[in-house]
């Protein structure tokens, strides 16, 4: 077999897990490649007002926002842009404004933490920085969430895919401010009342896993909880994580849950087969290496094929009903 042509560390600096299937990589790649450009063709073909929703726009975006859009694309269609336009204060004087010790103590202590197994965040002196900068001047306009654990992996995420300290600022309030509401508080109010809607979807669209999990003993905060507060950050392949922010941005919070509704469909015989806690939780953890989530085209694809029609306005419904 031909040696593989990919490093040990992806395109976003992260280090690949020993067992990582390079065949299987290349197969997906030789034929992502040639999607990559053909997408970029098609938005290239958008004119006038390009982010303004439409059904076209909505189709383009699901199919993959190429890379070197991703930032405006992603600042537009997220509120982003309009926050920052129209806030009274910039970023930088949000960044001088940084003066609660507690706060900068608890951010300078997850830094580290932050992707220890990305090479860009050890040895780009310049990368922790905006990091911090960005969780500081976050926590400190916002005093209801100040920081949370589980930020610092989004506000990471956002700084490799954006290379903007202050995008990814403005990004993040966006997300935590108005796409994520509650999750980040102390009581993590909108987190836990975000578990009981899975848990009602599950029963309705997978009703034997459902029950499996439950007999088994699996609750679902132990399972999921890093799938809604980290945005799957640390749970899927990066790229795959950036095509379901794509969607995220544009179509909100049911995104969260349509690719949850798929995971679970798409590992429903290897959930069934668990007979244990312990096994369980290392099915879920293991998702992340299933053939079609490495192929985050195909994988996107299987989302909306599997979710069924879930809008916000069910998800909406759902929330009031479980809301703590």
């Amino acid at each position: 077999m031909a040696k593989s042509t990919y490093s040990k560390v992806d395109e976003y600096g992260f280090q690949r897990p020993d067992d990582f299937d390079y065949e299987m990589y290349d197969n997906f790649m030789s034929q992502y490649m040639r999607v990559l450009v053909r997408r970029a063709q098609r938005w290239s073909t958008l004119k006038g007002n390009i982010y303004k929703k439409t059904n076209t726009l909505k189709r383009f975006v699901r199919k993959g926002i190429p890379s070197d859009r991703r930032t405006e694309a992603w600042m537009h269609l997220s509120g982003a842009q309009f926050l920052k336009t129209s806030s009274p204060v910039s970023y930088s004087l949000l960044k001088k404004q940084i003066n609660n010790e507690q706060i900068i103590e608890i951010i300078r202590i997850d830094l580290p933490r932050t992707f220890p197994d990305n090479i860009f965040f050890p040895t780009d002196e310049q990368l922790p920085k905006m990091l911090y900068n960005v969780l500081a001047a976050f926590a400190h306009q916002n005093k209801e969430v100040g920081y949370c654990q589980g930020l610092n992996y989004i506000a990471g995420l956002l700084l490799l895919a954006t290379k903007d300290e202050e995008t990814s600022f403005w990004l993040l309030k966006a997300l935590v401010e108005q796409l994520l509401p509650q999750y980040y508080i102390a009581t993590m109010a909108g987190l836990l009342t975000d578990l009981d809607v899975l848990d009602e979807l599950l029963q309705k669209y997978e009703p034997v896993v459902h029950r499996h999990i439950h007999n088994v003993g699996m609750p679902w905060a132990m399972g999921t909880t890093k799938w809604f507060i980290c945005l799957f950050a640390e749970v899927l392949p990066t790229e795959t994580v950036f095509r379901i922010w794509d969607c995220l941005f544009y179509e909100g919070s049911k995104i969260i849950f349509r690719v949850a509704i798929a995971l679970i469909k798409m590992h429903k015989q290897e959930i069934l087969h668990t007979s244990e806690l312990g096994e369980l939780i290392g099915c879920f953890k293991n998702m992340r290496n299933h053939r079609t989530v490495v192929n985050c085209h195909e994988f996107m694809k299987e989302v909306f094929r599997l979710s069924g029609n879930l809008s916000n306005n069910q998800i909406e419904k759902l929330r009031r009903k479980h809301k703590k």
